[in-house]
């Protein structure tokens, strides 16, 4: 179900994405409201599922990851039976920090971060050529990154 947002709610959960740190005064001031109605307000957008939680921002080359590679995997049947094995042995790889069911020739594409190419090709056939399942795996490596900020959703305007 898609929950409506006014403008008071698009500003606080505009506030939230930019720093999820900010004090309840805080963000009522930014959206105008008193601290208790917009704490019930903030209350609301978790219970109704549009805040889905609050989380770090890291930076993957301070953690010493420097490669980071979008890998396009077809399996060989899509079915639940075939697609569930390979989607839990994904879910278990720390290094794939993203996984999406996807439509066009190939299946699922995952975000795989690495140390660096040595790392990543280590990874590639122990780990991702060997997933059950896969027919074929083609890797596409980011160059340079122009705007990465998962939690930036746009906050679309009730209409």
């Amino acid at each position: 179900m898609r929950t409506e947002l006014d403008r008071t709610d698009r500003q606080i959960v505009a506030a939230l994405q930019e720093d999820a740190r900010l004090t309840s005064g805080e963000l009522a001031q930014i959206a105008h409201l008193s601290q208790s109605p917009c704490w019930r307000r903030v209350k609301r957008l978790e219970d109704e599922g549009v805040i889905a939680g609050y989380h770090a921002a890291l930076d993957r080359r301070a953690l010493g990851l420097g490669v980071m590679v979008f890998v396009m995997v077809g399996i060989d049947h899509q079915t639940e039976a075939s697609s569930l094995p390979f989607e839990e042995a994904v879910c278990a790889i720390p290094e794939v920090v993203m996984f999406h069911g996807i439509s066009g020739p190939e299946d699922f594409m995952l975000v795989v971060v690495a140390r660096d190419l040595d790392d990543y090709s280590q990874l590639l056939q122990n780990r991702l050529h060997r997933l059950p399942g896969v027919r074929r795996v083609h890797s596409y490596f980011s160059l340079q990154e122009f705007k990465g900020r998962i939690g930036g959703l746009p906050v679309p305007a009730t209409g």
